[in-house]
């Protein structure tokens, strides 16, 4: 059996030895070196660019500007086509819309030489108004792109003469009259900030021409088959000509989620026919890629005193920065994976703005908007539990979804069979909600404890559900070979970026086809090597791409069974993952492919599958703290941490943990400790590890995750996702439990000890 059971990740002793695996250990020796020069101004033009000292130095072999490069716009969204961001970057411009934005790019046979060449190339500027306050953004009279040239794919609202990437809004029920018959109605608006990946690899791509002069890409890529798409598209060369290999990650987070510094190594390379390669510095990661949106939410809800939750209404106003990717997607997410989870109220508004700024851009981060939206919805309702009098346990128990049931913002937002709302199979939040509350000691613990004098600690805890990819976009593919000696070849187009999906998705096949994890070794990722996959994003890997590694096992499957019969000449032949039995005939897997090999019924077997998923099964968690505060300081201390997860089957349940693990940290940093910091003319403060602060093991105390017995009828052997619920939870819960300890609420993440202690002292 292999599902179910916490096998070592395939590739975690080689890298754990060192072994040469990233982007960077894999460049050609003699790779040109490229760098880009950013801007130094949040909003600038480029009145001339003078290169020439630079072309004179003979180590120096390009020197790429906007206007030697094409000139045609897009998104640099990682996404299904078409795209639903806008399309309004391109490889090189004349207007800079943040500091930080690509002014020119130099290639040459030295880093060394190519600073030099840098600090010899004169760019003369007209700096232009900023906009940095995105609430001011809006109808603003200095607008990011004001040369009206970007356009979107779809309606989704976008008007650059308004600073507008993106707008959407939903209603369901009368809202206002629903509102009017509550008993407590409670409104607040919370803040949630731009929050940087910090992903221990830095962006990373090679490119070079192998020696049938195809242009191959190698890249930090979350989706290399997007990469190519759009690459081919905006470099106008044939979509064949194109390779993108993925190596190993050292994490995305959804930060490498997009195309980043793949077009300057592909145009050096175009230009010089040299390879060539660019890896980030840790300031270029902070400076120049992505942040996570930065958010206002108002929420306003209404309930019955006897805890009868009735209506919700969100207003959202989202900072996508400078350019617009992930606008509208990561704007829904905020409500279409937080609001079903109180799916009896009689009346829901989902409605929200995305705006340009002169900032960093917004992308695809864990969580995808869920987080910021959990952050607003889970303290929302411990704040009307309390207008209420009412234990917040019981107040979300009472509200919550519950196996089943159904939400009908399900049907209205896209999730689910087309034109119908999606009915939960599996949803668990009942028994995560039990075992974090007894675990926790609620009813001992809440709302608070004091320590001593000086400290006081509370307990807080907060719902979450996520997704499993995106219904009707979400694609994924898989390609067995059976070889001789009874092991087997699985190609898969899914990019493991260290979350472990290679292992899940060998394991899966594995227990398909009835054989041991270790006859099944996995290869991913090269765009000419393995079928088509749209990438990790969404959560869609272990669902998704499983069930595409699912259906191909099941073909091998009968593939083995239908040659065993014509081989032996019956037709019962069985296969048990070990031998076949064929009449009374019964030879060994090794035997028997080894003998299609060297027979005169030579044959090799392949089968292979495809998945687009017609739902997206959510996993639920609750997540439950006990944080200490010292009334002196503002000093928060997380104590403990537990976390119940709805997974469905855990495929590899340690790698589970791991995935859960590690989403707690980066939500309790994006509690308590991270913001991306900008100055008044849009300089980034924090561009590195020694002044922006992620949290460690050191600063948090023991978290304990369990994974809840569930089954999704609609996964591979059960599954649902799990890479981005861990996320959720945190902030909420955190923010909650300071509610508690305190009672003061803190509506503005992150939740600084200043901040709290400036609030006590009010």
């Amino acid at each position: 059996m292999s599902v179910k059971k916490s096998i070592p990740k395939v590739d975690g002793m080689g890298l754990m030895l060192g072994k040469p695996a990233f982007t960077d250990d894999l460049a050609p020796a003699d790779a040109l070196v490229v760098k880009v020069i950013r801007s130094p101004h949040a909003h600038a033009e480029i009145l001339s660019i003078d290169a020439s000292r630079a072309l004179e130095i003979p180590e120096i072999k390009c020197v790429l500007t906007y206007e030697n490069v094409p000139d045609r716009i897009f998104s640099r969204a990682g996404q299904g086509y078409p795209e639903p961001s806008p399309y309004d970057a391109r490889i090189l411009e004349k207007t800079l819309r943040y500091m930080g934005d690509a002014v020119a790019i130099v290639a040459g046979t030295t880093e060394n030489m190519v600073d030099v060449a840098i600090s010899k190339i004169k760019v003369a500027y007209k700096i232009l108004p900023a906009i940095i306050d995105f609430e001011t953004a809006l109808d603003s009279e200095v607008l990011v792109h004001a040369q009206g040239d970007s356009s979107s794919m779809f309606p989704i609202g976008h008007d650059p003469s308004r600073n507008l990437a993106a707008q959407y809004s939903m209603k369901i029920g009368d809202l206002e009259e629903t509102l009017k018959s509550c008993d407590v109605v409670h409104q607040a608006t919370y803040y949630t900030q731009a929050q940087a990946h910090s992903m221990t690899e830095p962006h990373a791509a090679v490119a070079y021409y192998d020696f049938q002069e195809r242009l191959t890409i190698i890249s930090s890529t979350q989706t290399p088959f997007h990469v190519r798409r759009i690459l081919a598209k905006n470099l106008d060369v044939p979509l064949s000509t194109i390779r993108v290999i993925k190596p190993r990650i050292g994490g995305g987070y959804g930060g490498k989620q997009a195309i980043h510094g793949e077009f300057y190594v592909a145009l050096v390379t175009q230009m010089t026919k040299q390879p060539a390669k660019l890896v980030y510095s840790r300031q270029e990661v902070f400076r120049s890629t992505y942040t996570r949106h930065q958010m206002r939410i108002d929420i306003k809800a209404g309930a019955m005193k006897d805890g009868t939750l009735k209506a919700i209404d969100v207003d959202i106003l989202s900072n996508t920065g400078a350019y617009g990717e992930h606008a509208l997607t990561v704007l829904m997410v905020a409500g279409s994976k937080t609001l079903p989870l109180y799916n009896h109220v009689e009346a829901v508004a989902f409605r929200g703005d995305v705006v340009y700024t002169n900032l960093t851009p917004g992308g695809a981060f864990r969580g995808y908007g869920a987080v910021q939206g959990n952050f607003a919805l889970e303290s929302m309702m411990d704040e009307l539990a309390g207008k209420l009098a009412i234990d917040p346990v019981e107040f979300r128990r009472m509200n919550m979804i519950k196996e089943g049931e159904t939400s009908k913002i399900f049907e209205v937002m896209g999730e689910g069979t087309e034109g119908t709302a999606m009915i939960i199979e599996s949803c668990k939040l009942d028994e995560c909600l039990d075992w974090t509350i007894k675990n926790l000691d609620w009813k001992n613990k809440y709302p608070r404890t004091v320590v001593d004098e000086n400290r006081v600690r509370g307990v807080g805890f907060a719902l979450a559900m996520q997704g499993s990819g995106i219904p009707y976009i979400d694609m994924a593919s898989a390609i067995i070979k059976l070889n001789d000696d009874g092991f087997f070849n699985l190609l898969v187009g899914a990019t493991d970026l260290g979350t472990g999906s290679d292992t899940i998705l060998g394991q899966i096949a594995a227990e398909t086809l009835g054989v041991p994890s270790d006859k099944v070794i996995v290869y991913s990722s090269d765009t000419d090597l393995t079928p088509f996959d749209t990438g990790a994003y969404a959560s869609s890997t272990t669902y998704v791409s499983g069930h595409g590694v699912r259906i191909a096992a099941e073909r091998m499957r009968e593939a083995i069974i239908d040659k065993a019969n014509r081989f032996f000449n019956v037709d019962n032949a069985t296969f048990d993952g070990e031998k076949i039995i064929a009449g009374n005939e019964t030879v060994s897997l090794a035997q028997f492919s080894t003998t299609l090999f060297y027979s005169e019924q030579q044959e090799q077997l392949v089968a292979h599958g495809s998945y687009v998923g017609t739902k997206s099964p959510p996993p639920y968690m609750v997540g439950a703290c006990e944080v200490e505060v010292d009334k002196r300081t503002g000093r928060i201390k997380v104590i403990d941490y537990y976390a119940a997860v709805d997974c469905g089957t855990p495929i590899n349940p340690n790698l589970v943990r791991i995935q859960v693990e590690g989403g707690l940290l980066q939500g309790i940093g994006m509690a308590l400790y991270e913001e991306v910091k900008v100055t008044e003319n849009g300089r980034l403060f924090n561009d590195s590890f020694l002044r922006y602060k992620v949290p460690t093991r050191m600063e948090v105390g023991p978290m304990h995750v369990e994974i809840v017995d569930s089954y999704e009828p609609s996964g591979p052997f059960g599954a649902k996702s799990v890479a981005e619920i861990g996320i959720d939870t945190p902030p909420a819960a955190i923010a909650n439990a300071i509610y508690n300890a305190t009672g003061v609420r803190i509506r503005t993440l992150p939740i600084t000890s200043e901040h709290l202690w400036r609030e006590m002292n009010k």
